[in-house]
């Protein structure tokens, strides 16, 4: 019976977890519908996979895609792209990385951000791209 307030405290003390594995997966699975749309050059598609903050920063799939194209070239046009690490942010946010090497042979980081909206699906909130260290662009 004294196992049980333990058990309790145990529960109260763990840290809430944003993502579990099923969650991280729908996650990546939408990072790789945009990069799949950005190669078919698909910009309603890839607008598609934006948070809703981010489609009200660009009035239309086609300005996203022209933003994407001349800020995000290594996500935009890859030879790989390959996840990496996932990390819980807040209680419905997510960070994920991934390996890019662009159409040059430039190795960079992609640190995606994602948040999971009220319908459940997982929009893209944001990227940052980092060079890889010893990559020369």
């Amino acid at each position: 019976m004294r196992a049980w307030p333990v058990l309790v405290l145990a529960l109260a003390l763990t840290p809430a977890r944003a993502a579990d594995e099923g969650a991280r997966a729908a996650a990546r699975a939408a990072i790789t519908r945009q990069a799949d749309a950005l190669g078919r050059d698909d910009a309603a598609a890839a607008y598609a996979q934006a948070a809703p903050a981010i489609q009200g920063m660009f009035p239309s799939p086609d300005v996203f895609l022209g933003m994407v194209r001349n800020s995000y070239r290594p996500v935009y046009r890859h030879r790989t792209f390959v996840f990496g690490q996932a990390r819980d942010v807040g209680e419905a946010g997510l960070s994920q990385d991934v390996a890019i090497q662009d159409e040059d042979g430039v190795d960079w980081t992609a640190e995606y951000s994602l948040e999971r909206g009220e319908d459940g699906q997982w929009r893209i909130t944001g990227c940052r791209l980092v060079r890889a260290a010893g990559s020369s662009a």
